[in-house]
């Protein structure tokens, strides 16, 4: 049975916003119906099934209007199997799992989140260029360390858990034990 998924996100530079249209391709895909959305874009939570929510992360730190989009609709997301992911780890951290700000801890509890997934960033030329006094100590550092098939996994075990048992989809009601 198909869901209604939305996937929410908040970036400073766009790498974020691309690693949510690909996670959307993904549920995509396996059948259900998704808005991938600004997180400012969107007014209600209340007509999808589950909500994915993204945020850039910087300094330790989600962008304020993802943090600003939890806390306006936590009570609804209570509601619905939610998933969070952060992006923008680079460098020799770029494969390491990020925590969780603890403004934002205590709003996933809230809400009852799957645990965060990190996915690494990518550095822009142009993002240094805007720190010409730092931009000898992170030149080595402009690449896109995104990893398309570690994204591409995380979304497909997403949309595995938005499917119901086997034996229930089939109309066959739930599974019963064997032996009884």
């Amino acid at each position: 049975m198909s869901k209604k998924v939305l996937i929410a996100y908040g970036t400073k530079m766009g790498a974020t916003a691309t690693i949510a249209a690909v996670i959307g391709s993904e549920l995509r895909a396996a059948g259900h119906q998704v808005d991938v959305r600004e997180v400012g874009a969107v007014l209600a939570v209340s007509e999808y099934d589950a909500v994915v929510v993204g945020s850039a992360v910087y300094q330790s730190r989600w962008r304020p209007e993802v943090v600003h989009f939890l806390r306006h609709h936590e009570r609804q997301l209570r509601n619905r199997p939610v998933w969070l992911f952060h992006s923008g780890p680079i460098g020799p951290s770029k494969n390491q799992d990020q925590p969780l700000p603890p403004d934002v801890v205590r709003l996933a509890r809230l809400i009852q989140a799957a645990p965060v997934k990190t996915f690494a960033g990518e550095l822009q030329a142009d993002a240094v260029t805007a720190r010409l006094s730092h931009r000898a100590e992170l030149e080595h550092l402009i690449s896109d360390s995104r990893d398309w098939p570690k994204i591409r996994t995380w979304s497909r075990e997403i949309a595995t858990a938005l499917q119901p048992p086997r034996a229930e989809a089939a109309g066959n009601g739930p599974p019963v034990a064997a032996g009884k």
